[in-house]
């Protein structure tokens, strides 16, 4: 996982007890998020764990059932307008005109601002990557061009605080690749406080500091994406010679669990912090060590545990 920014101890953006009900069914369920100045925020959930309904309420754009939503130090219900000047967003994706140019695109989002200088625009294709097709039709755009000019337009405030619902959806991987570096380049050299909505577990292990996993509408688990994966056992495969050996000092070895013997390998369950030790001990009993292949993505520990809040839910 690539080095990430922490951003600061000041909390710009709150959610308490946040609820959202849609006739019977109850969508967000007493959610309690906070998000620090400067990070990027990793928002998880497995399809209709409620991701989009919580950012609609962080912008405004639907009312919560209950809790609030507090941006800045200050109460969204309370200072809309001020707050939302400093905030910008991007829900799932951004809709043009498409027979006109990316720039007069932006320049008519601007006007809704009440007129912003032409410095304004040009900067914000140019942070996106898009300066030498600005003055093309974005119906000739690819998908990931559009996305990233939804981003410009997002950006056209000087936002404080960016919410990105799932930018990379539908991109090829040189897309996705471009928008992830472009985040990145926000909260690095911008500033900007980054609250990235995803469902592509590993968009988040690559540009998160910290993160939050909901499922069902229900906070499962918040905290640095560092912390919470080192807390995780990994799926390890091990290919040693002489192999009744490895067997021998695998089923042994401390913390070693589902140790299965596959084709000329094995396969197990391990803390993570015990791989040293055992490639050591392998080492000094003279066995030759032709792979260690780890298995310990934010996807494992994503699954875990949304099938566990799943089963708590359930059981309720």
């Amino acid at each position: 996982m690539p080095s990430t920014l922490s951003g600061s101890s000041e909390v710009i953006l709150r959610t308490v007890d946040l609820r959202k009900q849609f006739g019977s069914r109850l969508a967000v369920r007493d959610l309690n998020l906070d998000v620090h100045r400067g990070e990027i925020f990793g928002f998880l959930g497995p399809n209709g764990a409620g991701k989009s309904t919580t950012i609609r309420m962080i912008l405004s754009l639907i009312r919560p059932s209950g809790g609030y939503v507090e941006i800045f130090g200050r109460r969204l219900e309370d200072h809309r307008s001020a707050i939302l000047r400093k905030v910008g967003g991007l829900v799932e994706s951004a809709d043009f005109y498409l027979y006109l140019s990316a720039r007069r695109n932006l320049e008519i989002v601007a006007s809704l601002y009440g007129g912003l200088e032409k410095h304004t625009v040009d900067h914000a294709l140019e942070l996106v990557g898009l300066t030498e097709r600005s003055d093309d039709r974005v119906k000739t755009f690819s998908h990931g061009m559009k996305q990233r000019l939804g981003i410009a337009q997002a950006l056209l405030s000087n936002p404080e605080l960016i919410i990105l619902d799932e930018p990379t959806t539908g991109l090829d991987p040189q897309g996705i690749v471009e928008v992830r570096e472009l985040i990145l380049s926000l909260a690095r050299d911008r500033g900007i406080t980054v609250f990235l909505s995803s469902h592509l577990l590993s968009e988040i292990e690559q540009t998160a500091s910290n993160m939050a996993i909901i499922s069902r509408g229900k906070l499962a688990v918040q905290g640095p994406v560092r912390s919470l994966l080192a807390t995780t056992e990994m799926v390890l495969t091990v290919e040693a010679t002489p192999l009744d050996a490895a067997g021998k000092i695998l089923s042994e070895f401390r913390s070693v669990r589902e140790l299965k013997q596959l084709s000329g390998r094995f396969e197990m369950t391990i803390d993570a912090n015990e791989v040293p030790s055992l490639t050591k001990l392998f080492v000094e009993r003279g066995l030759e060590v032709r792979a260690l292949i780890p298995r310990r993505s934010l996807e494992e520990y994503f699954l875990n545990i949304t099938e566990e809040a799943s089963v708590d839910a359930k059981g309720k």
